[in-house]
């Protein structure tokens, strides 16, 4: 009598429950850790936009020593997702705009891909 009573007021997570929560923490930091570094890229390659942007010797400059100064910046901080030739520039009464779009796509699981679509710029 007393074992019957007692599985009444039993409470707590069974063993399914935590597989479960096991396995959706192990798929969410998969996720997070693949999605990581194009999103830290993508700031990278904003901060040195905002960084030629706001140089007052980059407003003088010709577009090519603008590049230049972009690939020297690109390399330092190891960024290979887009080159100084996949830059917008726009550098009209004195003041200086840097753009660009690309992609990254992720690779998850066989055909299972993620898509991402970045445009950042000197604003």
């Amino acid at each position: 009598m007393i074992t019957n009573s007692m599985n009444k007021f039993q409470r707590g997570i069974s063993i399914e429950g935590v597989v479960a929560a096991v396995f959706l923490l192990a798929i969410f930091s998969i996720l997070g850790m693949k999605l990581m570094p194009p999103y830290m890229e993508n700031k990278i390659i904003q901060n040195i936009f905002i960084a030629l942007a706001n140089d007052p010797e980059m407003k003088q400059s010709t577009i090519i020593e603008i590049q230049g100064a972009y690939n020297k910046r690109a390399d330092i901080d190891n960024i290979n997702v887009i080159n100084y030739t996949d830059i917008h520039i726009d550098n009209t009464n004195g003041s200086l705009y840097l753009s660009a779009e690309y992609e990254v796509t992720i690779p998850m699981v066989s055909n299972i891909s993620l898509l991402l679509e970045f445009n950042p710029s000197s604003e």
